[in-house]
């Protein structure tokens, strides 16, 4: 059932209620603490966003539900016997019963989980999806989404992320194209073109055990990302408005769709990294730090091939880097699980006398990672392609010195020579993925000089972490988000 008569436009311009429903690719940590499952630590921002909708209920009058992947249907016996479930079209709670038709406890598809936050509920529809393939369309998620919207009745649906097959599914099924809403987070069409990020070419077609076992080389990984792409181009091609937070991805949603709506809305971070200041006296002098290097769009060999010249200058450098090791040689099982683009880094390693230069960190945890950046004396983003990442902001927000490749929508959130420096990163070429020897050393060589001017003034790297600071500050306040995002909601719902 999906409301649209004329008495129903009336209670939405009248301010009386809004259904709202956010199609997630996570289950939520109040979702996940509900039914005792472990919850993803990098959706702080998402978690935020949900408790000031709840928490401003009573003023912004938006009845929330949210829907997110599982492999497996949520079920009700143990740890959820006698939960509420929610009867959205009658918007009653309703006791399920264990002894209906349903196999095993689990419920009805159409109705969804009253899940307490705070002094507040909002509703939780989970939907079978293989989250390990995002790359793969199942049109029966089409009809699951289908249902839940049924079911629930949203004036908005509001996708986050447009790279996930759940979300050219909801677009394909949900009928009120001018009521969807899809957030821009990267854009796999334009990651794909960048993915090698100048690799030579012996790398870009090498094949290790582990990737023949896992069928995952390195082009069948970017094979992957194009696919996602085409799924996210159809997706915004299909919503009626999109929601973005720079120049680049501004650029990409008009190009593919030029009758959209397109809505400027910053990102709110996770909670932790609003508190908390860097400082030079109590970070480790000339450590970097990098928040991921597990695949080449991050950019990692960029970085290795750019210390030997930082060591020039500053021989105690080091760096370190959130993730598991990707390097790692020690015993059989790591010889056989080592990627192609992991054995090129380890040669990298080698190559640079690396080796006890570059620790990887394993994963952090939110409090981790913010821990990581107070005692790192660099954060470096050196991706050959980025939208806006959150990592930047982190780093920005605890007021630390920043050096990004200017590449995708970094320059709309980080203004090179005032919040830090940027220098110049990947060119897409005509032959999208060509290697480049010239272009992978210049690059690195202008990485280089970028860390080693920013060490070498501490007066100006001072003023770089005031300034970036005070721009992150303004980017990601999350009163001011939550009230744009609400006010986008209304403008949707009144035709606006």
């Amino acid at each position: 059932m999906i409301r649209d008569s004329s008495d129903e436009r009336k209670r939405l311009r009248n301010g009386d209620s809004m259904k709202v429903l956010w199609l997630c690719n996570i289950m939520l940590p109040a979702v996940a603490e509900h039914f005792h499952r472990e919850s993803s630590n990098k959706e702080g921002w998402l978690s935020g966003l949900l408790t000031a909708v709840l928490s401003h209920g009573d003023s912004n009058g938006i009845e929330l539900a949210v829907a997110f992947p599982v492999a497996e249907r949520l079920s009700y016996s143990a740890e959820a016997a006698g939960s509420d479930t929610v009867d959205a079209a009658d918007g009653k709670n309703v006791r399920e019963n264990h002894d209906g038709t349903e196999a095993c406890g689990h419920r009805s598809r159409s109705r969804g989980i009253c899940i307490p936050c705070g002094e507040t509920y909002f509703t939780a529809y989970d939907f079978v999806e293989d989250t390990t393939r995002p790359d793969l369309y199942d049109p029966a998620l089409e009809q699951e989404l289908r249902e839940i919207c049924e079911n629930f009745a949203p004036d908005v649906v509001h996708c986050f992320g447009t790279e996930y097959p759940h979300t050219l599914a909801m677009c394909r099924a949900f009928p009120r194209k001018d009521r969807i809403l899809v957030g821009i987070q990267g854009l796999c069409a334009v990651y794909a073109k960048c993915y090698f990020a100048d690799l030579p070419e012996a790398v870009v077609n090498s094949v290790t055990f582990r990737d023949l076992v896992k069928k995952d080389t390195l082009k069948l990984q970017q094979e992957k990302f194009a696919r996602r792409g085409e799924m996210e181009v159809e997706a915004i091609r299909l919503a009626g408005n999109v929601t973005g937070r720079t120049a680049w991805d501004r650029h990409y949603t008009g190009e593919w769709h030029p009758g959209v709506t397109y809505y400027p809305m910053n990102e709110t971070l996770r909670s932790n990294f609003y508190t908390g200041q860097w400082s030079r006296e109590q970070c480790i002098p000339h450590s970097i730090f990098l928040s991921q290097g597990d695949y080449p769009i991050k950019g990692l060999h960029y970085m290795l091939l750019a210390m030997p010249r930082i060591l020039k200058q500053f021989p105690d450098t080091e760096v370190y880097v959130a993730g598991n090791s990707l390097t790692a040689y020690g015993t059989l099982k790591e010889k056989l699980k080592i990627s192609a683009y992991g054995r090129y880094l380890r040669k990298l390693l080698k190559e640079g006398h690396l080796e006890n230069k570059v620790h990887f960190l394993g994963r952090l945890s939110a409090q981790q990672m913010k821990e990581q950046y107070l005692k790192s004396h660099l954060f470096v983003c050196p991706s050959s392609i980025e939208n806006s990442p959150n990592s930047l902001g982190e780093a920005m927000l605890l007021g630390m010195p920043c050096v990004s490749a200017e590449v995708g929508g970094i320059a709309s959130i980080f203004t090179g020579g005032e919040d830090g420096i940027l220098y110049p990163g990947f060119m897409i070429k005509n032959n999208d993925c060509d290697s480049n020897s010239e272009a992978l050393e210049n690059i690195s060589k202008s990485l280089a000089d970028a860390c080693i001017q920013i060490w070498s003034d501490p007066a100006k790297e001072q003023d770089y972490c005031i300034n970036a600071r005070k721009h992150a500050e303004k980017n990601h306040d999350p009163e001011q988000n939550y009230k744009k995002m609400v006010e986008i909601y209304a403008k949707i719902c009144n035709g606006v």
